[in-house]
């Protein structure tokens, strides 16, 4: 057992639960807190089993009040109500549309380096469990705090700490959200509703990689688990139910769809992309050809700086894809090698013009026979004479702005019933983190019948003699297992709550109470307590 000054222990204890951190929210009034004098005994006290402060020296009745801890006096007043609330999941996070590319940048966490981010997280004080979503358009922590605030503190310390961005200066760029609001927020990123592009499908499958990477740490635990597959679940129905990812909703992404519906579906991978140009609109193709599952394509721009950027910018979502530079003096060389050509660039005057596309050499019937030049620049790059040669097609913004248009208008449709489906979602995780109330009588109850049935089982041994062949002793101690786990399966069955049965949590935590009191299963230590022993303990080691 750790040892402390009862000053000590009253001022951790006071550091966690002084009432100006608490929320409105869970404690509405603030009556005065009594503080008990510090017990002066000139030596140090241990914590009893009933959480307070035994003064080896207290002599008197008075001293020994004055030795009761902080949390013995919290106890006892209206500010007790607070200890057993439950803790608070927080989202800390920065993102595209809060933080510039090169905030972000300092503060991305590779994969590899996730298992020790989150160790040292949930050795923060006032952190339980934590996970981290980092890409390339947002940072976010979520974490299980036992007090929010003071959670919340230490985690943008910890984010400062690690990434040397000031913490006045991550406070300007990060967002906030707590329980539904931080739940119903990783639901919608999951579902692509937060993306640059509405119903954007890597993030997804980038949330399921934290699941993964994160299972078996011990800082990812019963709350964070509960609530990513929860996320991976809502985000699976919305793109199984609404298809939010169909559909361009900018000219880019138009772009690449169409040049997709006109060429044959099976060289959709095997297709030679060209893009001519790598600024906001190239970068933005690039990346949807990336997403549609192009493996190559061919960057023509005036430096490579801006291409080896947009390279490094996507080297997570791009695994295998490869992207090659070339300089603009290549560019009909390349175009000869290409099936399809997009356009970006702001030249005033057309790349393309008839004579230099007629001397282009014809593509393969694999890909349609027809070379496809996209333009999505204005002025146009693409000369209005290519039009009439037989073996190319042109297609130009305003080709593209009808397919935008219609396609927003049902995205955003299908974003109003995705919101829906996150709807029914929440409230099914509210409901499973609400049933997590019943797990300790769960256990204590198990504990209970699990003592009964080891002790009647040794009394029946030691009558038995010393002599019971092995066989015997071991059908008897398989009795006494199934009569427990067949006495128990009712009780057990009636404090779950999930999506199998109709049972209200109302209906599920009254027979939590009823067990409780019938098996005398109430503890004499809140769970805020022992949570916060844990931690105490835990830092002396």
């Amino acid at each position: 057992m750790a040892i402390f000054s009862g000053a000590k222990l009253e001022n951790l204890f006071m550091n966690y639960c002084s009432p100006s951190s608490f929320s409105r929210a869970y404690y509405p009034y603030q009556p005065q807190l009594t503080v008990f004098p510090k017990p002066n005994c000139g030596k140090k006290g241990t914590l009893s089993r009933n959480g307070g402060v035994r003064c080896e020296a207290a002599k008197s009745n008075a001293s020994k009040i004055a030795a009761l801890s902080a949390l013995e006096q919290l106890k006892s007043s209206a500010a007790d109500r607070y200890t057993k609330e439950r803790s608070s999941i927080v989202v800390i996070g920065l993102s595209i549309h809060t933080a510039p590319v090169e905030m972000r940048e300092k503060l991305a966490i590779p994969e590899a380096e996730c298992p020790r981010a989150i160790a040292e997280l949930c050795d923060l004080n006032h952190i339980e469990e934590a996970a981290v979503l980092s890409t390339c358009n947002r940072m976010e922590i979520y974490v299980v705090a036992l007090s929010q605030r003071r959670g919340v503190k230490e985690v943008t310390e910890w984010m400062s700490k690690t990434s040397g961005i000031p913490v006045s200066e991550i406070c300007k760029h990060q967002f906030l959200l707590s329980n539904k609001d931080a739940t119903q927020h990783l639901f919608e990123v999951s579902a692509g509703l937060g993306s640059l592009i509405l119903g954007e499908g890597q993030i997804l499958a980038q949330v399921k990689q934290v699941a993964k990477v994160a299972q078996g740490i011990a800082g990812f635990g019963r709350n964070m688990t509960g609530l990513f597959q929860h996320a991976i679940r809502a985000g699976k129905r919305v793109r199984t139910e609404t298809n939010i990812a169909a559909g361009a909703v900018s000219v880019s992404s138009a772009a690449v769809e169409l040049a997709l519906m006109k060429l044959p579906k099976s060289s959709h991978t095997t297709a030679r992309m060209l893009v001519i140009g790598a600024g906001k609109m190239g970068k933005l193709v690039i990346r949807h050809l990336v997403s549609k599952g192009c493996t190559k394509m061919v960057v023509v721009n005036r430096s490579e700086e801006k291409v080896a950027a947009i390279c490094e910018e996507l080297k997570h979502e791009a695994k295998g894809v490869e992207i090659i530079y070339r300089p603009l003096t290549d560019m009909l060389a390349c175009s000869a090698e290409a099936d399809v050509v997009f356009t970006s660039t702001a030249s005033e005057t057309p790349l393309f013009l008839k004579e230099h596309v007629e001397d282009l050499p014809p593509v393969s019937s694999e890909v349609g026979g027809l070379r496809l030049f996209i333009d999505i620049s204005v002025p146009r790059n693409v000369g209005s004479g290519v039009t009439d040669i037989e073996g190319a097609r042109v297609y130009n913004v305003d080709d593209l702005k009808e397919v935008v248009a219609a396609n927003k208008e049902d995205r955003l449709r299908k974003a109003m019933e995705a919101r829906s489906i996150i709807a029914e979602e929440l409230k099914k995780f509210e409901a499973w983190r609400d049933s997590l109330e019943t797990v300790p009588t769960i256990k204590k109850l198990r504990a209970y019948a699990e003592r009964i049935r080891a002790a009647e089982f040794n009394k029946c041994l030691s009558k038995m003699g010393e002599d019971i062949p092995k066989k015997s002793k071991k059908a008897v101690e398989d009795l006494s297992y199934g009569i427990v786990n067949k006495l128990l399966h009712g009780p057990m069955q009636h404090l779950r709550c999930d999506d199998s049965d109709s049972r209200t949590l109302d209906e599920v935590l009254e027979n939590m109470h009823a067990l409780n009191r019938m098996f005398g299963l109430e503890s004499d230590m809140s769970l805020f307590e022992q949570k916060i022993r844990e931690k105490v303990e835990k830092s002396q080691k």
